[in-house]
């Protein structure tokens, strides 16, 4: 089963609903008026699949017994699949509603395939789907159509009054044909249009759940999911950490260790020769010092590998812009959070910068990147662009793909966008509840 955990889409019910200056906000939304398109026009794509999908479904069903109706049957269900799919497309575009592809992995074989289309639950929600479609688009449309006619009629009253045909009339035995009137009806025009417009994004909403329900996944099938999601996090994490666990082991054993070792040594032997050669004693003692120096630096990058003090005393923007002067290229930074976001986001979203600078340092043949840090919703979203070669991927036991288990043990996602010949976008969004 195929799950979207980035939807990327905003729902008509997320979307400001007043606006910034009142009610007007609905009439300015664009959405509100791809609603209202859809309205009108959702009847004919409802015609066509109700006539061709459901009837082919019944002919195809009553065929099935002798071996014609086999191969109709098939091509039945494959085209209500397709179907199934543009009508996704088409919600995501017309309501603003994202709906995964519910349907099950495909078995190998034409027999198992065939038994596979019509034992999945969700080839039946989609032909349920396409029955009950023609009825929501008469339903659409009448009710669009009704109330977006009298709308503009009532608005543009003092045209039609002005040109005296057609004469607007309210309702029996009530008729707008004075200038005074068309502009009162102009006036209660307005309120009507607004009305209509949270008409039709209450219906857009309606037939956005109907979506979900017959062409989405099942809340079992989404919590299952789920689950499985969170299972495969959780053992990335456990693997990432054994990981970082086994680095810091590598670097104290290769780098610290090594230096406090050799400056044991050289003060042995300063301490050996203290009473016989002063001169010797003091050039070991000058070399002890200097692999002292050198081990204390060891152990500082060690820690600011492992969480660096900048990032808990002063934030991520500090801690980026850090990064960004010790870059070999020029790097430009952006950070757009107003409030801190937990310990664990902070920690991964600097990581995944640190990190992406240095191969781009290293392979990317870039001369500047730009890293910018944003809230959008309840995810911290992480973007390192580069002017680069491109080809950057996501190979199993390179960094980047340790960089993606580090955003999936806080269920996080992180995606390559690297063509050859470049640029590189390297996006991670990071779940965050303040």
């Amino acid at each position: 089963m195929t799950v979207n955990h980035a939807d990327h889409t905003t729902p008509l019910r997320d979307r400001v609903p007043f606006g910034p200056v009142g009610p007007v906000g609905v009439l300015v939304d664009p959405a509100t008026w791809r609603v209202a398109l859809y309205q009108v026009l959702v009847i004919f794509p409802g015609l066509f699949w109700f006539f061709l999908i459901v009837g082919a479904s019944a002919v195809s069903l009553a065929l099935s017994l002798v071996v014609v109706g086999i191969p109709l049957l098939a091509v039945t269900l494959v085209l209500i699949r397709s179907a199934a799919t543009l009508e996704r497309q088409t919600l995501a575009l017309a309501l603003g509603v994202g709906i995964a592809q519910p349907y099950r992995p495909a078995p190998a074989g034409l027999r198992r395939r065939l038994r596979w289309f019509i034992t999945d639950p969700a080839t039946w929600k989609d032909l349920a789907y396409f029955a009950v479609l023609l009825p929501l688009g008469i339903v659409h449309l009448v009710v669009g159509l009704t109330l977006w006619t009298a709308a503009f009629a009532m608005v543009a009253a003092p045209i039609l009054v002005m040109f005296d045909e057609p004469v607007l009339v309210l309702y029996e035995g009530f008729a707008v044909d004075t200038m005074p009137e068309a502009v009162l009806a102009t006036l209660l025009g307005v309120f009507f249009t607004v009305g209509a417009a949270y008409a039709s994004r209450g219906m857009g909403l309606m037939h956005a759940r109907v979506g979900r329900t017959l062409l989405g996944t099942s809340e079992v099938d989404r919590l299952t999911a789920h689950a499985a999601h969170l299972q495969v996090s959780r053992a990335r994490a456990v693997d990432a950490a054994e990981a970082e666990r086994r680095r810091i082991e590598r670097d104290l054993h290769d780098g610290a260790q090594q230096r406090l070792l050799a400056v044991a040594m050289e003060l042995g032997r300063a301490q050996k020769k203290l009473d016989e050669d002063p001169e010797a004693v003091r050039e070991l003692i000058e070399s002890a010092h200097r692999e002292a120096k050198a081990a204390i630096a060891d152990l500082r990058n060690l820690a600011r590998g492992i969480y660096p003090a900048i990032l808990t005393d002063r934030g991520l923007d500090a801690a980026l812009s850090a990064l960004a002067a010790r870059a070999p290229i020029r790097v430009d930074v952006s950070v757009e959070i107003v409030e801190r976001p937990p310990a664990a986001v902070e920690s991964i979203a600097y990581f995944t910068v640190a990190e992406t600078l240095v191969n781009v340092a290293k392979h990317a043949g870039a001369t500047e990147a730009v890293v910018a840090v944003v809230h959008r919703g309840d995810r911290v979203v992480v973007e390192v662009s580069d002017n680069g070669i491109g080809g950057a991927a996501l190979h199993p036991g390179g960094g980047l793909a340790g960089l993606a288990d580090r955003a999936a043990t806080i269920d996080g996602t992180l995606t390559v966008a690297s063509p050859p010949g470049g640029p590189t976008l390297i996006r991670a969004e990071l779940p965050c509840v303040w």
